[in-house]
């Protein structure tokens, strides 16, 4: 007679190799599912923001004058001072390729807003002047009272 300890484990408790490859497998499905669906998230953020983005910068774009040629701003502040003042003669400008500013009030350059600091002796006015890359070029003009 046979001890049962003789006896082999009957049908699929025989393998236990077989039960770690099933685990395994199950395992790896379920971390790539889940690595998958983290990926999707994430790229479906990154998409929202991304539009968002663009967005933000199409709306800037437009407020700064789009894709039109323009002078979009041109001032000076305060409007008078008092003879040896300072005061800032101001301008922004949309798709200009050069600007120039008459009399000359230090180094000038396209610039969606930018001040430069002037100290006229007696009533001036100043003329800006924007070109833009095809050679249109617009001008504006401010004066400043001087006391």
């Amino acid at each position: 007679m046979q001890h049962d300890s003789d006896q082999e484990p009957s049908g699929v408790f025989r393998s236990p190799l077989l039960y770690s490859s099933a685990i395994l497998v199950i395992v790896a499905a379920v971390v790539g599912w889940i690595l998958y669906s983290r990926w999707q998230e994430n790229r479906a953020f990154a998409e929202r923001t991304a539009a968002e983005t663009r967005s933000q910068d199409q709306r800037t774009v437009e407020l700064m004058g789009g894709d039109k040629f323009e002078i979009l701003n041109f001032y000076v502040t305060p409007l008078s001072i008092d003879a040896g003042d300072t005061a800032e003669v101001c301008y922004g400008v949309a798709n200009a390729k050069r600007v120039r500013l008459d009399p000359p009030a230090g180094p000038v350059w396209p610039s969606y807003s930018r001040c430069v600091d002037v100290t006229p002796r007696k009533d001036t006015t100043y003329t800006l002047t924007a070109v833009d890359a095809a050679g249109n070029s617009k001008t504006a003009t401010v004066t400043l009272r001087v006391h």
